[in-house]
């Protein structure tokens, strides 16, 4: 009789889980139950070319998230249209938590919905995690002869196309050099700008004497170091690895202030129909990717290789991206030829 009456709780649970599960989906017919993800492998995709920060990131990170969720993890590459083709290719691929999109997303997935032409927005995507910020550095050629940040934009101003800078084509240190000429009154033909598609071209191009001064990420300058001679950093904290005072405290002779415009925010996303309608899976990816970065030997292979490592998660993540947009929003004007 025992057993008979555990075997009648047991068909009476089974279907109350029906029942409840019914129910759930009649009132979220969006939504997807929780099941055994993931049951293969995953995808990786790079939205820029093999080497580059971004990519270096995913690789490093790869192995250990692989080993979070039990599966493999397969990276690949889907570079161009300034990571307006990476973006593409997963929103294109089947929202159901198998293919992740590795990017610089600020500013290069901004510039893609701003100038690129994106048929999508910020909104569709969701975003697990930005581990790797860098703040924009303004330096010198070390064999320059300007003193200080206002005397080499006083030298734009007075002596047009002399001074030559490199930046990254649609980075944030792009904006920034125009930004400065804008906010002085100094005409955007005055200063001889090259721009680069890469950040090695454009620091080969500084180290080498090719231009004057450069405006890119920090972090990623350490390579160069003693070619360069840091003037200021686009943050309102001063930088004590480059002896780099905030931006607006090395304007201060100038009597301007510039807005602090964000540098880079490289991290992970998928698109946000697959968090929609798998929360459950969503969640569990986010959670394999904050152990992974909580790994002991995973934090110092990053720091060996001077790859960021912090965990924001999704919330602050989105929050970075909507507050990002909004100042490049305002000052995109300045991107355009």
């Amino acid at each position: 009789m025992k057993q008979e009456r555990e075997m009648g709780h047991g068909i009476l649970n089974a279907v109350e889980r029906l029942l409840f599960a019914s129910v759930l989906l009649l009132a979220f017919p969006g939504v997807t139950l929780a099941d055994d993800y993931p049951e293969r492998p995953l995808t990786f995709v790079v939205a820029f070319g093999v080497g580059g920060s971004a990519d270096r990131m995913t690789r490093a990170l790869s192995k250990t998230v692989s080993e979070e969720l039990g599966q493999p993890v397969q990276v690949i590459n889907k570079k161009g249209a300034g990571t307006l083709l990476g973006a593409n290719y997963v929103l294109g691929e089947a929202n159901d938590g198998y293919t992740v999109l590795a990017n610089t997303f600020s500013p290069y997935l901004l510039n893609t919905i701003l100038e690129g032409n994106a048929e999508y927005t910020i909104d569709d995507f969701a975003y697990i995690n930005f581990q790797w910020f860098d703040e924009d550095l303004i330096a010198l050629y070390k064999g320059s002869r300007f003193r200080d940040l206002p005397d080499l934009l006083e030298e734009i101003r007075a002596k047009p196309k002399t001074v030559r800078a490199s930046v990254v084509r649609g980075s944030a240190g792009h904006l920034m050099a125009k930004l400065l000429l804008e906010t002085l009154g100094i005409p955007q033909s005055n200063l001889n700008l090259v721009t680069y598609n890469s950040g090695g071209q454009a620091r080969a191009a500084v180290a080498g004497g090719v231009v004057d001064f450069i405006v890119i990420s920090a972090k990623g300058s350490e390579p160069i170091r003693e070619f360069i001679r840091p003037l200021a950093i686009v943050s309102d904290q001063a930088n004590e690895s480059w002896k780099a005072p905030p931006i607006n405290e090395a304007l201060k002779p100038l009597g301007i202030q510039v807005p602090l415009l964000p540098g880079s925010a490289r991290g992970f996303a998928t698109s946000s129909a697959f968090k929609h309608r798998y929360p459950e899976r969503f969640e569990t990816l986010v959670s394999a990717f904050q152990r992974a970065l909580e790994n002991p030997e995973l934090q110092r292979k990053l720091d060996e290789s001077h790859i960021g490592r912090r965990w924001v998660g999704p919330d602050q993540s989105l929050q970075i991206m909507e507050d990002s947009f909004s100042i490049f929003k305002d000052y995109s004007h300045l991107l355009k030829p």
